[in-house]
């Protein structure tokens, strides 16, 4: 049986990458870098950070949601063993690793910036969420059972129900609202090592693991009414940043990250769901540019802020030098070099001679 392969969430997981880099990137222009581990700049950017109080509620969820996804097609090819191998090839090992060989290069970096003594320093960093997803998907494995075995059917059928109108669709937000409600984080971004990150990123994996069980409900409702979702998202960030000076009640701050959400799922799901070469070389890149992303951002700072040179200029040259680097090491090093791939969460096989080969063919042809 041929499985259908779904390039707009091939394209949601790249873009939600790259607007993280562009976030992280971000926190140096803001006067409370320091305080999370970031290098800070001495030009302090209220103006960089605008946008990002408008991303800084969904850019997190929005990938826990992919992530739910994954796991359905996954399970589509695989039982649960071959779930939790392929997961802990895939999460488990990158997620040790980095914590050993990665997270404390940019501690290096951050201790010499500040002249401190160099100390090895292995922590989750960033990789946090690495971590939250594995878990996530051995809480789930009981429950993807159950639904192999039918024990879930009514629930699945009430689902479709349910997400076949707006309205239905908007219901879910009780369950986040919940959890604000219950664990009263602030800020509201605040993800990385708490109990609302974790706790906001297992409703979002479960839920996008549901939507996709629900076949193509889910996804014609968010086609066909993302300009409303897209609306509820605008008035609600409105009134949070003009009225609450961007933190504004949790309970609408929670809806209004769905409704982002909702809207961009649609409008991928209409514009982005096509093949492309570019695709196709991103959607492999983006999971060991997240991995790396951070050391490269930190010595880019290193060597920028010290130019002094207005916040907005130094912001656009350490995120050319992010990118840049990022992709070089990506291309010359993680997928050239058979061991490194599968501790950047890639397979072993290196396939750059077999396409070198298939192309030469073709140009003979």
């Amino acid at each position: 049986m041929k499985i259908e392969r779904r390039y707009d969430i091939d394209w949601l997981r790249v873009i939600a990458i790259a607007l993280l880099l562009i976030y992280h990137i971000a926190i140096v222009f803001q006067p409370w870098a320091m305080l999370i581990g970031f290098i800070r700049s001495d030009e302090i950017s209220t103006t960089i950070w605008q946008p990002m109080t408008m991303l800084n509620v969904w850019r997190i969820p929005i990938l826990f949601y992919v992530s739910g996804m994954g796991v359905y097609f996954a399970l589509r090819k695989r039982n649960n063993i071959e779930l939790l191998k392929e997961r802990a090839k895939r999460i488990l090992l990158p997620f040790l690793f980095g914590i050993v060989a990665i997270t404390p290069l940019h501690m290096f970096v951050f201790q010499d910036y500040y002249s401190m003594g160099l100390s090895y320093y292995p922590h989750m960093g960033h990789l946090w969420f690495l971590g939250n997803i594995f878990i996530y998907v051995l809480i789930g494995v009981p429950i993807f059972y159950g639904i192999q075995r039918g024990m879930f059917s009514k629930l699945i059928a009430f689902s479709k129900r349910l997400f076949s109108n707006p309205l239905g669709l908007l219901s879910v937000n009780a369950f986040f609202v919940a959890e604000v409600l219950l664990l009263q984080p602030k800020p509201f971004a605040m993800y990385a090592q708490t109990w609302h990150g974790f706790a906001i990123g297992l409703l979002a994996f479960f839920f996008g693991f549901l939507f996709m069980k629900t076949g193509k409900v889910f996804w014609n409702t968010v086609k066909r009414w993302k300009w409303l979702f897209l609306g509820l998202a605008a008035i609600l960030y409105t009134v949070r940043y003009v009225l609450f000076g961007a933190e504004g009640p949790l309970y609408l701050t929670s809806i209004e990250s769905n409704s982002w959400i909702f809207s961009i799922f649609g409008f991928c799901h209409q514009y982005l769901n096509k093949p492309s070469k570019i695709l196709s070389y991103l959607s492999k890149a983006a999971y060991p540019v997240y991995i790396i992303h951070m050391i490269v951002l930190y010595l880019a700072a290193k060597f920028i802020l010290p130019l002094n040179l207005p916040a907005l200029i130094a912001f656009v040259l350490i995120t050319l030098i992010t990118f840049i680097g990022c992709y070089l090491l990506y291309e010359f090093l993680i997928r050239r070099i058979p061991i490194l791939r599968p501790l950047f969460g890639l397979n072993w096989k290196v396939d750059i001679k077999k396409k070198r080969s298939e192309t030469v063919v073709v140009n003979k042809a």
